[in-house]
């Protein structure tokens, strides 16, 4: 269904809204977290999105340890991009030593 205000083009795929929560280890140094912020914010313009906002919702205690990690830096990216470049996305975020979890949703509009 398309509401009357989207505009369809013929052969081009509609950008869809997204919200990306990273939990990222926070015994890396201040620089790194900024470094792997940019990264991801790179990785989502690069590939035709719109530039983030984040909201950085700081360091918190995690409930069990991951990757030997007690506490780690929460991050809210809200995007839009095309639906064929989350695969993309997300395979990045799974490789990334830094990521310690991810998740990735698709805001309903």
């Amino acid at each position: 269904m398309v509401s009357e205000n989207v505009v369809v083009v013929e052969g081009a795929e509609q950008l869809h809204d997204y919200e990306l929560v990273l939990v990222i280890n926070s015994a890396a140094a201040e620089e790194k977290l900024e470094a792997t912020i940019e990264s991801v914010s790179r990785l989502i313009t690069g590939k035709g999105g719109s530039p983030p906002n984040i909201a950085r919702w700081g360091r918190k205690r995690l409930a069990y340890p991951i990757k030997h990690a007690i506490e780690g830096s929460y991050v809210l990216f809200r995007f839009q991009m095309k639906p064929d470049f989350t695969k993309e996305l997300v395979a990045n975020l799974r490789i990334s030593e830094d990521v310690l979890r991810h998740l990735l949703v698709r805001l309903e509009s």
